[in-house]
């Protein structure tokens, strides 16, 4: 954006990069925290020696302790990756059971602790080398989620589970989201055109390979498995009765379907680590997201500032940290939905404006831009109608005696929809002012 559109684009597109990545460091948080604290009420009968909050939290942290001895072990000792896959992927499985045994040991009453601690965690992952936790974390994730997606197959396929959800139910629900669009859209936008994984490639991906050629192609592949997990992650909600959903989180309702899934291989007797193992899988899709979003957020400040030294990194952190800090610690409880509803939105316009940067710099090279031109337009009115939604809901909750979070989510998605034309406009003139060139080489 900065090369194609313009210098004053180039920031333009970082601070609305940063506004959108600070609400998926304070969505994902929140959420994960609760889970820690309740765990799944599928447990709740469980004995005195098992707290299910306890055993989520205890397995997850297990978890990122083998991804941290996984990493040094590779950069200082160098077996050969198979072996390290035959020792450490089993033993995440081992945290897992290890979680239900010692999970009273794990237990805190406020989910706000809880919350501030992976926030914690996030400030040291934000700065600690690549191969000492994010490379292992994510290699043994992967696992994890494959795990997960097998054990989908199985209860989508073989559980014969009754649908108890209704197909439809309204065109307008009523809320924030209660309109089928532009959220419904939004919702799937978000495996098929995320803005987070174009941050993702440019921001992490690339300080993990050597060069060019080592980038694997992924394409279209990459997306449809992204949306059989959120298909899988759609059945864990289809298999349960509305009145039984109240009040549940999304990793909740997810780590209970999967330990449902799963009992159908291991027994009902096993049930107490199936469902920890689901919540865990849940944990270990955000704590990879979490990390990264405030490594990427420290990035940006650092390049704001001009500030590429350690301080800097510091100072990056620490700002990217802030706000979830703030919400985290006064926001009443339940805000996640209203943090949520924001990161969603906040996420696909900026696929809309990745795209945006995209078409610009096809054009000015004379390559044909249709195919990146008609989806970012799509997904670029359509993720602005849903941040207009959110302004107006959220200032309609400020003028009702809402909290602070209505007023600062309004004055978010307000700059979030300024910052956005602001980069429409300035790609048009750019556009209309700058020729196509035909590049050397």
């Amino acid at each position: 954006a900065r090369e194609h559109i313009g210098p004053r684009a180039g920031v333009a597109m970082m601070g609305f990069i940063w506004l959108a990545l600070v609400y998926v460091i304070v969505a994902f948080a929140d959420i994960t925290a609760s889970s820690f604290v309740t765990g799944t009420e599928e447990l709740a009968t469980a004995a005195a020696t098992f707290h299910p909050g306890g055993a989520v939290a205890a397995a997850s942290i297990f978890y990122l302790t083998l991804a941290v001895i996984m990493g040094f072990v590779q950069r200082f000792l160098s077996p050969p990756l198979w072996l390290l896959t035959a020792i450490f992927v089993p033993a995440t499985f081992g945290a897992v059971w290890l979680g239900t045994k010692v999970s009273t040991y794990f237990v805190m009453a406020d989910a706000r602790w809880w919350a501030l601690l992976i926030l914690a965690y996030c400030c040291v992952a934000s700065m600690v080398p690549m191969w000492s936790l994010l490379q292992p974390r994510g290699y043994l994730g992967g696992f994890v989620l494959y795990f997960a997606l097998a054990l989908g197959v199985i209860g989508v396929f073989f559980g014969g589970y009754e649908i108890r959800q209704p197909a439809f139910r309204t065109f307008d629900a009523g809320g924030m989201t209660g309109l089928l669009f532009p959220f419904l859209f939004v919702t799937i936008a978000c495996g098929a055109c995320s803005g987070f994984h174009g941050l993702v490639c440019s921001g992490t991906t690339s300080k993990q390979i050597d060069r060019e050629p080592h980038i694997k192609a992924i394409g279209y592949g990459g997306m449809l498995a992204e949306g059989f997990v959120a298909l899988i992650a759609m059945v864990t909600v289809m298999i349960v009765a509305q009145k039984d959903l109240a009040g549940l989180k999304p990793g909740t309702i997810y780590g209970n379907g999967i330990g449902e899934f799963m009992t159908l291989i291991i027994g009902e007797k096993y049930r107490n680590f199936a469902v920890t193992f689901g919540a865990m899988a849940f944990s270990t899709f955000v704590f990879d997201t979490v990390d990264v979003s405030t490594r990427l957020g420290r990035y940006i400040v650092q390049e704001i500032l001009r500030m590429p030294s350690r301080l800097g990194g510091w100072v990056g952190t620490f700002a990217t940290i802030a706000l979830p800090v703030y919400f985290i610690a006064f926001a009443p409880a339940g805000s996640w939905v209203k943090f949520w509803t924001l990161f969603g939105a906040s996420n696909q316009l900026l696929a809309a404006l990745t795209l945006l940067a995209i078409s610009v710099w096809l054009h000015q090279r004379r390559q044909r831009v249709a195919f990146t031109l008609l989806p970012m337009l799509f997904v670029l009115v359509t993720t602005l109608y849903a941040l207009v939604k959110l302004t107006l809901a959220n200032l309609a909750g400020v003028q009702a005696g809402g909290g602070g979070v209505e007023l600062v989510n309004a004055i978010t998605s307000g700059a979030l929809i300024v910052l956005a034309l602001y980069l429409v406009l300035r790609a048009v003139a750019r556009v209309r002012r700058v020729p196509a060139a035909v590049t050397a080489g």
